[in-house]
């Protein structure tokens, strides 16, 4: 064999090795093994600190908790979790821009968001029933899930109506982005805070937005610290608290590597 058939072979069979390399890399971890949600249990479950996710992440396998979003994705796509459980709302928001990761199709567990109300106060409830009735006929709760969901240029415009005594006081937790969440101007913001401004505005009445942590948001009501919270609010609350018609759709999704 002459001596540039041995160099060409070697030249090929290093680029081969390289190229083999390069995509084994890429990869970013080692290969999925979380196929469905039956898949989940058991498994090294990534998930936001503080959020129902981790609580679920707990109950099913052993939670790993983060802070950032992006943080977490990187940990999943080196494999150091085998899965991650999230807020459908939020996956649909950043999954499709993510590498290397995709969302389950299947849902974990799905659910209905709601207000919190205290048992005794029918007369709250009743009114936001309504407005959540005609803010959906009205197309407002839909263009606030899209602005923050879908990237369209909602713009909300309070009605105009008569303003009546009093105000309400709602609880939210400052760290449940884009749920709720402190601004650049340390003003409350997100879809929750939305929706509530929306609701509160149809009822002609202050809301006055208190800070909780999101164990904290049941019985902040439960106990007559605040008239109202949002967010994570499955229907199993019931039992402590008297909850409202639904004002958006979500669920626990699976996400996991490519």
């Amino acid at each position: 064999m002459s001596q540039m058939l041995i160099k060409y072979l070697y030249i090929t069979s290093l680029l081969a090795f390289i190229i083999f390399l390069i995509a084994g890399c890429g990869r970013g971890g080692p290969p999925n093994e979380v196929h469905s949600p039956g898949d989940v249990e058991g498994r090294a479950i990534g998930a936001l600190s503080g959020s129902p996710s981790a609580q679920l992440a707990g109950e099913l396998g052993t939670a790993v908790t983060f802070f950032d979003i992006e943080d977490m994705l990187n940990h999943l796509r080196v494999g150091n979790v085998d899965c991650v459980i999230m807020e459908r709302l939020v996956a649909e928001e950043v999954i499709p821009n993510a590498s290397g990761v995709r969302m389950l199709a299947d849902p974990l567990l799905e659910y209905d968001l709601r207000f919190a109300v205290a048992k005794e106060n029918n007369q709250l409830l009743d009114a936001i029933n309504y407005a959540i009735e005609e803010l959906t006929l009205d197309g407002v709760l839909g263009g606030i899930r899209d602005r923050y969901f879908a990237g369209r240029n909602y713009r909300y415009s309070p009605p105009n109506v008569p303003a009546r005594p009093g105000y309400l006081s709602l609880a939210v937790s400052p760290d449940s982005a884009p749920f709720s969440y402190i601004d650049e101007n340390g003003d409350f913001a997100g879809f929750d805070v939305d929706i509530a401004i929306a609701v509160s505005d149809f009822l002609g009445v202050e809301l006055r937005i208190i800070s909780r942590d999101v164990p904290d948001l049941i019985s902040s009501v439960w106990e007559g610290r605040n008239d109202l919270a949002l967010g994570f609010l499955p229907d199993d609350v019931g039992d402590y608290v008297n909850v409202s018609e639904s004002y958006a759709n979500s669920a626990h999704v699976v996400v996991v590597r490519r």
